[in-house]
């Protein structure tokens, strides 16, 4: 299992909110069957094997385009582990336990 964090960033938009153009990168990722995810505030957190997260993040990444975006910065930054299973809810309960809670 993998986790990534995938951030498109629609550039030349016209205005300095891009929400409508990354709710479009979500909606590709949400018809996939793969991946779970997460959004947060800065990108999402997708956890799947590493082909499939990849597919997705090049969904998410054209679909940006989708609504007439000339530009897209796409970052992805992956996490795999291979000494034991990694998961999303693995890792905050890890971070928990650390902080004493």
């Amino acid at each position: 299992m993998v986790l990534a964090e995938v951030s498109v960033i629609p550039l030349g938009t016209g205005s300095p909110s891009v929400s409508k153009h990354v709710a479009r990168a979500v909606r590709a990722l949400q018809h996939e069957k793969d991946v779970k995810y997460e959004l947060t505030s800065m990108g999402t957190i997708v956890q799947g094997d590493l082909t499939a997260i990849l597919r997705v993040a090049e969904r998410m990444h054209q679909a940006a385009f989708d609504e007439g975006v000339m530009r897209v910065v796409t970052t992805i930054k992956i996490d795999d582990r291979h000494d034991k299973p990694l998961t999303m809810d693995g890792k905050i309960e890890s971070l928990t336990k650390a902080l004493g809670y």
